[in-house]
């Protein structure tokens, strides 16, 4: 099965990456290649929608921990919303991602980030 990555702006802020297919040793390559430019964008934010994410194996984890690493490494965040349940295993299997940063949906991921502007806002730093 082919790969399909689409890359769209939420905002000014954050990048939203739709991944279709699976993700795997034949395809992670092309995973690598087409998110590379979202990522070095200046979007502090990376959403992966992994909502049609239907596999990954090993080789699609490295990637997607390739692509928190560089997130992070520019102060950056990279997120996961609507997380099959056989793809949220595996990661819960290796706990490749931490938990706050994995999402069921896009309205969840609004409302949480919608309350650490608040908090921050309001005076008190998130924890």
């Amino acid at each position: 099965m082919a790969l399909t990555i689409v890359i769209s702006d939420r905002d000014a802020a954050t990048k939203l990456v739709t991944v279709v297919g699976k993700l795997d040793t034949t395809t992670s390559p092309q995973f690598d290649e087409d998110v590379a430019p979202a990522l070095s964008a200046g979007a502090s934010v990376t959403v992966l929608d992994l909502a049609d994410l239907s596999y990954i194996s090993s080789a699609g984890l490295r990637s997607v921990f390739k692509a928190r690493k560089m997130m992070e490494s520019k102060g950056g965040a990279l997120l996961l919303v609507n997380v099959q349940p056989q793809v949220q295993k595996v990661f819960e299997i290796v706990k490749a991602m931490p938990v706050q940063t994995v999402f069921r949906s896009v309205t969840e991921l609004d409302q949480y980030l919608d309350y650490m502007q608040k908090k921050v806002k309001d005076g008190a730093e998130p924890t």
